[in-house]
């Protein structure tokens, strides 16, 4: 659960993203196991059921992460070149990229998202905030390779992607990631990236099965979504939500599971569910500290410094490429 920050109004169906989000769900739901990518998580509705989720008494993430750029700001700032472009990836509200630009001095900012109509409306407030910085909001799937904006062609480059929404990829699909940010960022560039770390189970499983239930609603958005843009016929009362730690894997995984034998339609397809059968909507991987140094050297990357919160629960990170 990390990708976005908050859209507080539904936003309107998106002709480019509707075609890949009816191909991929069907994909999904036609393998075993079935699955879903959290990437649909996001819609307005689950944006804002995100940011509800970061103020939870059990989820601390965003809080320790937080706290680690507002401790370390002026070390972050310092390893860092002057007047060069912060590119975003996954910026959502840009929450901790303000924190960014406050201790530093950039010259441009690039939050990249999907959500281009929030994106914009985060850009004008930013502008407000910060007016002699230049901004360029680029419309895209961070996860694919998209081009930056030729005005910052000649600048420094830095990566930022908080959240460890890495861990939201599998190990291969992070490797994958960290070379694709180091080939659009460029030969010198650098990035700073969170990575949520290994911790006490039970502090990982209250995480994500609160007790208001707001991440059992965030999980079952999904389907509500899938209804409303694909015309899907889920009924959300036969599913509960689920999420359990993987020992051997280091994972959190969220699942969606059938209460009972069941058909939906969806796009024209019979999908079919048996009792107890999951539809796994997430993962969210920890990492210890010489275990995310390992897959950054693997893709590329030279770590070079690292911060954690006093009880080393999150991790903030600087690679340089």
């Amino acid at each position: 659960m990390n990708l976005h920050a908050a859209a507080l109004a539904e936003a309107p169906r998106s002709d480019e993203t509707t075609p890949a989000f009816a191909s991929d769900a069907i994909a999904g739901l036609t393998r075993q196991p079935k699955q879903l990518s959290p990437k649909y998580f996001y819609d307005a509705a689950g944006s804002e059921l995100f940011e509800q989720i970061t103020r939870l008494p059990e989820y601390y993430p965003t809080r320790a992460e937080l706290g680690i750029l507002r401790a370390h700001a002026a070390e972050i700032a310092a390893i860092l070149p002057q007047h060069a472009a912060l590119v975003e990836f996954g910026a959502g509200a840009a929450t901790k990229a303000r924190l960014l630009l406050g201790a530093s001095e950039f010259a441009a900012y690039v939050p990249v998202d999907i959500s281009g109509d929030f994106l914009n409306a985060q850009a004008r407030g930013l502008r407000k905030d910060f007016p002699h910085l230049q901004i360029y909001p680029v419309t895209a799937d961070f996860t694919t390779p998209f081009v930056l904006p030729d005005r910052i062609r000649t600048m420094p480059k830095v990566g930022f992607f908080p959240g460890s929404t890495l861990g939201n990829f599998e190990p291969h699909e992070a490797c994958r990631f960290l070379r694709g940010a180091r080939d659009i960022l460029g030969e010198g560039a650098y990035m700073l990236i969170g990575v949520d770390l290994e911790k006490d189970e039970r502090m990982l499983y209250d995480a994500y099965n609160d007790a208001a239930g707001v991440t059992a609603r965030f999980n079952l958005n999904m389907l509500v979504r899938i209804n409303r843009e694909l015309g899907g016929n889920f009924d959300l009362s036969a599913f509960t939500h689920r999420a359990i730690y993987n020992r051997e894997r280091h994972r959190i995984e969220m699942h969606l599971i059938s209460k009972r034998p069941q058909t939906v339609r969806l796009q024209g397809r019979s999908i079919s569910f048996r009792s107890g059968e999951s539809i796994h909507t997430e993962s969210s991987y920890k990492y210890s500290l010489d275990r995310f140094s390992a897959l950054a050297k693997g893709s590329g990357w030279t770590p070079t410094a690292s911060w954690t919160d006093p009880d080393a629960m999150f991790s903030v990170h600087a690679l340089r490429s």
